[in-house]
């Protein structure tokens, strides 16, 4: 038994932390509390034998809809233990300040399975729209974010919603989709569009293989994929 004036331990700052003070740690929600956050909150850390990863993102089905305006996308949705978004005010207090990686984990309906990974992650303040930085891509997906040849480089890019428009499209036509002035009119939840981009994990999602709107071209083209993860870690 502890003494009687010992005081509760104060929440880690983030999965990294975690596993790095406690190696023992399995996977599951945790709670933290980032430097940059008033507040502490809850989040699924996924540990592995590289350290602890902050997950972001999920999605493996139709259950949690990603179809969500930009007050939803800032505070976050879903289930921690299954699909959902964290949340942009919590991924940027998670990066503010500090060096992070992103990893995202890509899987499609004949059981492949690719990653991404980039080096240098975070995001801009509110006032931005959460403009996203990234740099340092290594993997087997292909480097998305940052376009091809046909499809634009979204780093530097606010986040933009069906209700709050940040995209630098003045006349595109998204995934296939009708041409437009924005990307996010077309159905799927929020994402850092551009023109409108080659990556898109957020957009709508058909339980059948002939068709997807989670969309990473660098790997599977137009094919649709099944699930998605992101996931941060603090360097």
């Amino acid at each position: 038994m502890g003494s009687s004036d010992s005081k509760p331990q104060r929440a880690r700052s983030d999965c990294t932390e975690i596993k790095r003070l406690l190696p023992e740690s399995r996977s599951g929600v945790y709670m933290i509390h980032p430097v940059a956050s008033r507040i502490p909150f809850k989040v699924y850390c996924e540990m592995s034998a590289d350290g602890g990863w902050t997950v972001i993102q999920k999605r493996t089905g139709a259950a949690v809809s990603f179809e969500q305006n930009w007050a939803s996308y800032e505070h976050g949705f879903g289930h921690l233990t299954w699909d959902h978004w964290l949340g942009l005010r919590k991924i940027y207090w998670l990066t503010h300040g500090r060096s992070n990686m992103l990893r995202v984990d890509l899987w499609d309906h004949e059981r492949k399975t690719a990653y991404a990974q980039y080096e240098k992650f975070n995001l801009g303040s509110p006032s931005t729209a959460y403009k996203l930085r990234i740099k340092g891509y290594s993997g087997t997906a292909g480097d998305a974010i940052r376009g091809t040849n046909s499809e634009g480089d979204q780093t530097g890019f606010g986040f933009s919603t069906f209700d709050r428009d940040n995209d630098g499209c003045n006349y595109c036509i998204p995934f296939g989709g009708i041409a437009s002035s924005r990307c996010a009119d077309h159905p799927g939840g929020g994402w850092w569009f551009s023109d409108c981009g080659a990556a898109h994990l957020n957009g709508p999602f058909y339980a059948d293989s002939g068709h997807s709107g989670l969309r990473w071209s660098t790997w599977r083209g137009h094919h649709p994929i099944k699930a998605s993860r992101m996931m941060i870690k603090s360097l």
